[in-house]
């Protein structure tokens, strides 16, 4: 790891650690206790519905993928969410490794690519919406003439920064493939050359306005099915707490984390937030603490076998080529 990674997760877990310690070791542990094995085991069993959301979103732009292949794209996802949470770089790494998991089950190198950027773009645009809704859940909760004025009009000014970034990101894949020309001369260099294949490959993609709106609606039904999980992960530990309150934190929670996205595994940034946005919803701090621990708890349970299975995977295939070497797309027109 690089010395400012290194830095970066020192800095994150000082900060979490300094938060828990601020509401209190022994309220924070109780909380966990609360929550114990039956909220973790609700939540880890409760993921298959937000990934299989996620996987058929990404699916979904692969229009020339077949309906067969729409189990590698989940299996993808899930590989994809596991390298970005646990390993220690930004999630930018994830959406490598994610797309590298694809190739490994058969998707062409040029389709894996090209449909992991228009898929980050199109989770990106429902990641709008969802926050939209976190930010008026949040009004309504505390009224527009509150002490916490200052709190909704820099969740309003972040929503309208994250919304520009988007139209960027946007404009920047439909006008030139620079980023994606560093990205595989850094992550996969044998595979410079396919750099013209798969910007003519995202230009395509976005031919197809109906597969683009199918993959937002996904994501956004995965958003809320993701923040609808922690509830019933709490319900079932009997914790009580509306739903609404819960997709409000969720969304405020991962409108945060996705600023943040530099920072490694969100270690001090989701800690901070909860702890900062769970009380204005009725989720004490040492509870709000509590349900971050649980999600990281849940990433742990399902990303190290995923990335176990992926790497043991990807060894295989290394032995039998590499991934670097020229792959020939399985089927005609599959990017």
């Amino acid at each position: 790891m690089k010395p400012g990674i290194i830095i970066a997760i020192v800095i994150g877990l000082v900060a979490a650690t300094a938060i828990a310690g601020y509401v209190g070791f022994g309220a924070v542990f109780a909380a966990i206790g609360r929550v114990g094995w039956r909220g973790l085991l609700t939540l880890v069993l409760y993921s298959v519905v937000p990934f299989t959301l996620l996987g058929c979103a990404w699916a979904a732009i692969g229009h020339d993928e077949p309906w067969r292949r729409w189990p590698v794209f989940i299996w993808a996802r899930v590989v994809r969410d596991s390298a970005g949470e646990l390993l220690p770089f930004s999630h930018l790494g994830g959406f490598v490794v994610g797309a590298r998991a694809a190739v490994e089950r058969g998707v062409s190198p040029t389709a894996a690519f090209a449909t992991t950027v228009v898929d980050v773009t199109t989770e990106l645009i429902a990641q709008l919406g969802f926050t939209g809704l976190g930010i008026g859940l949040l009004i309504a909760r505390l009224g527009t003439h509150s002490d916490h004025n200052a709190l909704i009009g820099a969740a309003a000014v972040g929503l309208l920064l994250t919304t520009a970034g988007a139209v960027a990101f946007i404009v920047l894949q439909r006008r030139g493939g620079i980023l994606i020309e560093r990205l595989i001369a850094r992550f996969i260099p044998g595979a410079a050359e396919r750099t013209v294949e798969v910007v003519e490959a995202i230009d395509r993609l976005y031919h197809h306005p109906r597969r683009i709106a199918a993959a937002v609606i996904f994501h956004l039904c995965a958003w809320v099915a993701s923040a609808t999980g922690v509830w019933l992960a709490l319900k079932v530990a009997g914790i009580h707490i509306d739903l609404a309150a819960m997709l409000a934190v969720e969304s405020l929670v991962g409108a945060v984390r996705s600023a943040a996205f530099a920072a490694p595994m969100g270690i001090g940034v989701q800690e901070a937030s909860y702890a900062l946005l769970g009380p204005l919803f009725g989720l004490g701090p040492e509870l709000s603490l509590a349900v971050s621990l649980l999600k990281r708890a849940r990433d742990i349970a399902i990303g190290v076998p995923a990335l176990l299975t992926w790497q043991g995977l990807e060894g295989v295939r290394l032995v039998k080529g590499g991934l670097d070497e020229p792959d020939q797309d399985p089927e005609p027109g599959a990017s």
